[in-house]
């Protein structure tokens, strides 16, 4: 074998000693300080803060419900007559939409607003007549009771003359009897003297004349006397029904404005719903327009082309508002909902933005955003999630001008700071952030 490697050498003029070029026996190693430079490197990093967080996932929305999507529905049926915009347009507040005609046989009449205007006129008329005829009715009333008054006065002054009359015709038959009597006594005495032949029978007659003129006189007296007293038992009857005829007339007269003011009610109410019908008739009207209850950008249009129907309450077309004041939607697990309170901050990550995240160094990340829990859902969500609102916080970094609603968003509670030897820990035995520091400050408290 050394002859073969000492020809070797002679030939090729090279010294064949492998074992110089494989093993360096002679050479020192350095394995064993690039070991320990990488253990005090681990153990460096290991007590180095680390910011404990938790993360939720979500997406870009409004703190604001007028801010959010709205929809624009149909507010009466009827069917298309002209679009004035279209898809992605952008409009203002006021602008018009879209344009519809309406299909109840109700409202299909050109004049229908005039036409109701007249039946309203008509009704008010009606109201003008019953009132003139309560005004009449009112007079009647008036004149009746001022006839009454004039009338009652007239008897009653009749009736004075008559209780006088009878007071003076009392007076004439106490006369006449007197004057009766006397002539009896006359007549009793002429009898006497006619049969004792004193007087002659001359004189008898002629006194018997004279007690026949007492006697018709005293009955004249009372007959007087008694028609003066039937005269005025007639007036006072008089008085009386005249009183109850005119209170029939009255009452008749007053039940008739009751009447009247009963129509005058009727036909209020019915100028009521005229007047009612008359302004919705201008509303639905003015609801043939659909108008843009705010400025923004139109999406999702459900209806298209002309005459096309529509049901009250159909969805038309979505607006999105040009103006948003963005909020993040994330959506915590019930195990870090404790862990989040209002006013907490949050990193924020927004899809289509370039980042650079160390969720550990917020301040050593880039293309994140500082945000502000204002909102913390006490029920969860469909999702089994409970949603917390995240807003912008003003004076730091603003948010990008260009987010739109609905991008999606991871966001990083901010919690304590602890050791990164602390944070494998924690996640080795699974443990939930800041947990002993709770438990301590709990301690701390008792």
């Amino acid at each position: 074998m050394k002859k073969i490697t000492e020809i070797i050498e002679q030939a090729t003029g090279f010294k064949a000693d492998s074992t110089s070029y494989i093993y360096a026996k002679h050479s020192t190693l350095r394995i064993r300080y690039w070991f320990w430079g990488l253990m005090a490197l681990i153990l460096f990093v290991l007590f180095l803060p680390w910011t404990q967080n938790i993360r939720a996932t979500g997406n870009i929305t409004t703190l604001f419900q007028d801010q959010r999507p709205q929809e624009i529905n149909a507010i009466i049926p009827g069917r298309v007559i002209k679009w004035w915009v279209k898809e992605g347009d952008f409009v203002k507040k006021g602008d018009t939409i879209i344009e519809m005609a309406d299909v109840k046989d109700d409202y299909l009449d050109p004049d229908l607003l005039k036409r109701t205007e007249e039946q309203l006129d008509a009704k008010k008329e009606k109201i003008d007549f019953y009132n003139s005829k309560i005004g009449n009715t009112e007079q009647q009333v008036f004149a009746l009771k001022e006839m009454l008054s004039l009338k009652l006065s007239s008897i009653e002054n009749k009736l004075e003359q008559t209780k006088r009359k009878l007071l003076s015709d009392s007076a004439e038959l106490l006369a006449a009897k007197l004057d009766n009597e006397i002539a009896e006594q006359q007549i009793s005495r002429a009898k006497q003297m006619f049969s004792d032949g004193i007087i002659s029978l001359v004189e008898f007659e002629r006194r018997k004349v004279q007690f026949n003129k007492a006697n018709a006189l005293l009955t004249e007296k009372q007959q007087k006397f008694l028609n003066t007293k039937q005269d005025l038992l007639i007036l006072k009857l008089e008085m009386g029904s005249l009183s109850q005829e005119t209170a029939d007339k009255v009452f008749k007269a007053m039940g008739e404005i009751a009447s009247s003011g009963s129509d005058v009610a009727e036909v209020k109410d019915e100028v009521a719903k005229k007047k009612n019908q008359l302004a919705n008739y201008r509303i639905r009207g003015g609801q043939r327009w659909l108008i843009a209850p705010q400025s923004g950008q139109i999406v999702k249009a459900k209806k298209a082309g002309l005459n096309e129907t529509v049901k009250e309450g159909d969805m038309i077309v979505e607006i999105v508002p040009d103006k948003v004041d963005y909020a993040a939607e994330l959506f915590l697990s019930p195990m870090d909902l404790i862990l989040v309170e209002k006013g907490q901050q949050v990193r924020l990550i927004f899809d289509g933005f370039p980042t650079i995240v160390f969720s550990g160094w917020p301040k050593a990340s880039y293309g994140t955003y500082l945000g502000e829990v204002v909102y913390v859902e006490t029920n969860k969500s469909e999702n089994g999630k409970f949603r917390i609102l995240v807003v912008p916080i003003k004076g730091d970094q603003l948010w990008p001008t260009t987010l739109k609603l609905g991008v999606g968003a991871q966001g990083f509670a901010m919690l304590k700071d602890v050791g990164v030897w602390y944070e494998l820990w924690r996640q080795i035995n699974g443990f939930p952030p800041d947990y002993y520091s709770r438990l301590t400050e709990s301690k701390n408290k008792k």
